[in-house]
C-alpha cells in the first residue's frame, strides 16, 4: 500500500470490526478507532501513520450523529484527490442477533426496541455507504481466527500490490455470499453426489475433482471463464477497485463448486499478470 492511501473500515455493528482492527494492527496498519468522520481529511491529509505505517480507520454508528457526516467527508477526500479504500463488514440479520444475545449488549441503533429493530435502523443508514464500498466481507460463518485470516489474505500484510481475487465456492441452498461482486453457476456439471464412493469426499480430493473437470466442456468453460475475468480486471484496476470476490456456486457447496474454486484460482495465479487468487470454501463441512 502506498503512503497516501487510507483503509476506512465500517459495517454493521456485531459483524467483527474490532476483530479485524485487530488484525489489520497485526500486519502493520496504525488503525485509529471510532473517528468522527469530519476528521477523516484532515487525518489523510498525513502521508503515512506514525513510522511510515499505513492507516486503518474504523467509522461506525457509535459516532452517533458524527455518522451521518460520513459521506461528506467521502466527498471531500475525492475532491482533495486524496486515495483511499473503504472496507464494510456484514452479516445475515440472524447471524447479528444471535452475536448480540450471546454477549447480551444491546444494538447501538435499538432503543426500547428489538435488536432487530435497531439492526434495521442501522442497514437503511449504512445503505448507501455499503454500495459505495471497495470490498465487502461477509462474516456470517467466520469465527475470529477465521476473520483474521481473511484479513491477512486480503490487505497482505498491509501492502496492496496488484488485484487480489478470492474465489469462493459457496452451496446454493445455504444462500449467495452477501460478499460476492461476480457469481458462477456450477450446477449444470454432473453432481458427484450420486457417486456413492465419491458422496462423502469433498471437491478437494483428487478423485473427486478429477471427475468434476473429465466432464466434457468443463476445462474449456474453466479457461474461458478465467479469460473473461482477466479481460475485465484492467477496467476494475482502473476504477480502484483492486479486491474481487467470484463466488462459485453448486447445489451444495461440498463437490462441484469446490473443485472448480480450486482450478479458477490456480489457473488466475498461473498467468503470473499482477494477480493474486487464493481459494477458499465456505460451506464445506457445513453438511
Amino acid at each position: 500500500m502506498s503512503s497516501s492511501e487510507i483503509l476506512i473500515l465500517t459495517g454493521m455493528s456485531g459483524a467483527g470490526r474490532s476483530t479485524a482492527a485487530h488484525a489489520l494492527e497485526d500486519i502493520g496498519f496504525y488503525v485509529v478507532d471510532n473517528l468522527p468522520p469530519a476528521l477523516l481529511p484532515a487525518l489523510v491529509s498525513k502521508d503515512a501513520g506514525p513510522d511510515g505505517k499505513a492507516y486503518a480507520v474504523v467509522v461506525d454508528v457509535r459516532g452517533g450523529h458524527f455518522f451521518d457526516e460520513l459521506t461528506s467527508a467521502l466527498a471531500q477526500l475525492k475532491s482533495d484527490g486524496r486515495t483511499y479504500r473503504l472496507v464494510f463488514l456484514d452479516a445475515t440479520d440472524q447471524a447479528l442477533v444471535q452475536r448480540f444475545e450471546s454477549t447480551r449488549r444491546p444494538h447501538p441503533l435499538q432503543g426500547v426496541d428489538r435488536i432487530l429493530d435497531g439492526i434495521s435502523r442501522e442497514r437503511e443508514k449504512l445503505d448507501d455507504v455499503r454500495s459505495e464500498c471497495d470490498v465487502v466481507i461477509d462474516t456470517t460463518n467466520l469465527n475470529v481466527h477465521q476473520l483474521e485470516k481473511r484479513i491477512g489474505e486480503i490487505f497482505g500484510g498491509g501492502k496492496v500490490q496488484g488485484m487480489r481475487i478470492n474465489v469462493l465456492s459457496f452451496g446454493y441452498k445455504y444462500g449467495i455470499p452477501v460478499d460476492s461482486d461476480l457469481v458462477l453457476d456450477c450446477r449444470f456439471i454432473p453432481n458427484p453426489h450420486w457417486i456413492p464412493e465419491l458422496r462423502p469426499l469433498t471437491g478437494l480430493s483428487p478423485l473427486v475433482s478429477q471427475k468434476v473437470l473429465s466432464n466434457g466442456g468443463v476445462n474449456d468453460f474453466v479457461k474461458d471463464y478465467v479469460d473473461l475475468v482477466l479481460s475485465m480486471s484492467p477496467g476494475y484496476m482502473h476504477e480502484g477497485k483492486k479486491f474481487l470476490t467470484i463466488a462459485v456456486g453448486c447445489t451444495g457447496g461440498k463437490h462441484r463448486s469446490v473443485a472448480i474454486t480450486e482450478v479458477i484460482a490456480q489457473q488466475l495465479n498461473a498467468r503470473d499478470i499482477g494477480i493474486s487468487a487464493y481459494a477458499t470454501h465456505r460451506d464445506v463441512g457445513r453438511e
